[in-house]
């Protein structure tokens, strides 16, 4: 039996820790087909299953939904980054083999998935769940109120009796803060898949008691997903018809960008595959100028080649982080798959994006009012911090003495379940 539960709903992971007592926690193991993990990625996959009955689907979690995915070629849906949807009021429902799932039954079969995969470890009459969010959602007009509706629902139906939501990167700091051996003024910058966050907060110790004043907080609704998109509008968009032209009569017209924003974010194929948008490119293929293009960004939606292209930019942009120049290499694209990037080129295409996580620093110094040489520690967590380019931000303001990382995949599940320990949760909750 546990008190406080934390959940930490990733845009790429999901984590949940248990508190054991105000000053440890573990982490939820699962153990599905695809093996055992303390975390898990947070991507859904269903299939038709005639034993199961007519309308019944076999759900399958995390890296085994990737696996039946795999396995499964044209014959399962693959889910991905559901987090992207929670704030977006032009995101109604799915259709999955012909049934509909809106968000909340979207969340709420994940996180039931892995409770089964949880078995026994599944904590118990557990008193309050704490369950992160982002200081700014995803999209380009997130609408946090429905986010949280949506959160909500979902973990109503569960059946957690108490449900708090707390900023991810407060969440974050105080898992660092644990390992503080004095007052410190701390900030906090958590690099998610859909997300920059900033928290600034100030922690003492009286009488051995942590305590903590928030200070301030920040954000931006976007991060390490964005940069793959550049990734996919600079190598790919091109080669699948971007910049082409369609006749219109006797008019001669640009093919539409926005089918193109769908495509760079590899996460939303899927659901792009069933919209309106979708059949309008493929009646559009008839009247292009160069319909190979076409048909071939046509075949990769058709053929769910959303998750292969995600694992070659995901490979690329790592090798960039530590490589001048790295190879891009996505096979369904024929001989305009391979190509070599350099880093150069690359922070050219992310320079705006990276100006927007600055200014969002900027904005959280500003009206705390607190100078870059009075803060004691600075604390990056997420895969993003590791991008050349954005840790030029902070190496640019603070000391190399300053800064840490650590604990990439559990710091935030983990704060969660301490504060869900402490009574004055109320100072910490995110209103």
């Amino acid at each position: 039996m546990s008190d406080a539960l934390g959940l930490d709903f990733g845009t790429t992971n999901t984590v949940l820790a248990v508190a054991d007592d105000a000053l440890s926690t573990h982490s939820v193991r699962f153990t599905s087909a695809a093996g055992e993990t303390d975390s898990m990625r947070t991507a859904l996959s269903f299939m038709k299953d005639a034993q199961l009955g007519a309308r019944a689907l076999k759900v399958e979690a995390g890296q085994a939904a990737i696996r039946q995915f795999i396995d499964n070629p044209g014959e399962c849906r693959f889910l991905q980054s559901i987090k992207t949807f929670a704030a977006s009021p032009l995101f109604q429902a799915t259709l999955v083999h012909a049934r509909r799932f809106e968000f909340e039954d979207l969340m709420e079969v994940f996180l039931r998935r892995l409770e089964a995969y949880a078995g026994d470890g599944w904590p118990t009459a557990v008193k309050r769940i704490v369950a992160g969010r982002p200081v700014h959602f995803a999209g380009a007009s997130p609408d946090a109120e429905l986010a949280l509706r949506r959160y909500n629902e979902a973990l109503t139906r569960l059946g957690f009796p108490e449900i708090h939501y707390v900023y991810e990167p407060v969440a974050a700091a105080f898992y660092f803060a644990q390992h503080l051996q004095k007052d410190a003024t701390v900030l906090v910058a958590d690099f998610g898949g859909g997300t920059t966050d900033y928290s600034l907060i100030r922690f003492e110790r009286q009488a051995g008691k942590l305590s903590a004043t928030p200070v301030g907080y920040s954000g931006v609704g976007l991060a390490g997903d964005q940069f793959d998109a550049r990734i996919i509008e600079h190598l790919v968009a091109p080669e699948i018809g971007k910049g082409s032209q369609f006749k219109s009569f006797d008019k001669v017209l640009d093919v539409p960008s926005n089918y193109y924003t769908s495509f760079s974010r590899w996460n939303q194929l899927s659901v792009f595959k069933t919209s309106r948008e979708f059949q309008d490119l493929k009646q559009l293929l008839r009247q292009s100028l160069e319909p190979e293009k076409l048909e071939l960004f046509i075949d990769l939606v058709e053929h769910d080649e959303g998750y292969p292209l995600y694992q070659a930019v995901s490979a690329t942009k790592m090798a960039l982080s530590s490589q001048e120049e790295a190879e891009f290499h996505f096979s369904p694209l024929g001989k305009a798959g391979r190509k070599m990037v350099k880093r150069q080129d690359f922070e050219g295409w992310i320079a705006a994006d990276v100006a927007r996580i600055e200014e969002a620093l900027d904005e959280v110094l500003a009206k705390t009012d607190t100078p870059a040489g009075s803060i004691d520690k600075v604390f990056l967590t997420g895969g993003t911090s590791f991008v050349p380019a954005v840790r030029t931000i902070f190496t640019r303001r603070f000391e190399a003495d300053r800064i840490e990382t650590g604990g990439e995949l559990v710091s935030i599940a983990h704060g969660l379940a301490l504060i869900g320990r402490r009574d004055d949760i109320g100072m910490w909750t995110a209103q």
